[in-house]
């Protein structure tokens, strides 16, 4: 029997994976880097490696590649704070849920930009706990995310679920020994979800799932 129900962020509760997107492909480009939707999904969807290797393979010292990171940090924070939204049905299907599972997101985000995304959804009422990417120091497709989520929840690994986009996402999950539903949109859908519980077309189908 469920009892929790573990949600990813981005990609599942608000469209912000082009933005992440877009604010690494432009500052990767001010150092003549082409970073392609394929790569995209490859190194960050799938693999969790990031982009900063291709700098450094370049030759960019490691000094200039942490300015890099900060300057993408920055027009990250800036396009979220004005261009992200939630994901249509979300809220819906959350208010659904409330009190009848807890409830917690797992994301690898950084806690300033979680925050400023989520400064006028209204979603985190719906949430017993937020996990951030401060809170772990391995990110997915690593379990310790999940690992830590569990233990937040008080439950048995058998009594969550968790609820992804991506490829990476599944992995970091399953490999915590958890179900997951996957829910792939925009960049995600060309990926493979092998071990997936579930696949589906719309958030809006998640309920008559759990049930």
């Amino acid at each position: 029997m469920i009892k929790a129900i573990l949600w990813d962020n981005d990609g599942i509760l608000v469209d912000t994976e082009h933005l992440y997107f877009r604010a690494t492909r432009q500052v990767l480009a001010s150092v003549g880097i082409i970073l392609t939707e394929e790569m995209y999904v490859e190194l960050f969807l799938v693999q969790g490696a990031g982009g900063w290797h291709l700098a450094e393979e370049k030759g960019i010292r490691p000094d200039e590649v942490g300015r890099l990171r900060n300057e993408r940090n920055k027009l990250y924070l800036k396009l979220v704070s004005t261009e992200a939204r939630v994901i249509d049905g979300v809220e819906e299907v959350l208010s659904e849920l409330h009190g009848k599972y807890l409830m917690g997101v797992v994301t690898s985000s950084r806690r300033e930009h979680f925050e400023s995304i989520h400064r006028s959804t209204g979603l985190l009422k719906f949430f017993a706990f937020v996990l951030t990417g401060e809170d772990y120091t391995k990110h997915k497709p690593d379990p310790e995310p999940y690992l830590i989520a569990i233990g937040k929840t008080g439950f048995k690994k058998e009594e969550c679920i968790a609820v992804e986009d991506s490829e990476r996402g599944l992995i970091s999950a399953a490999a915590a020994g958890l179900k997951c539903i996957v829910i792939p949109r925009g960049l995600t859908r060309s990926q493979q979800f092998k071990g997936a519980y579930k696949i589906l077309g719309d958030i809006r189908e998640l309920p008559a799932e759990l049930e």
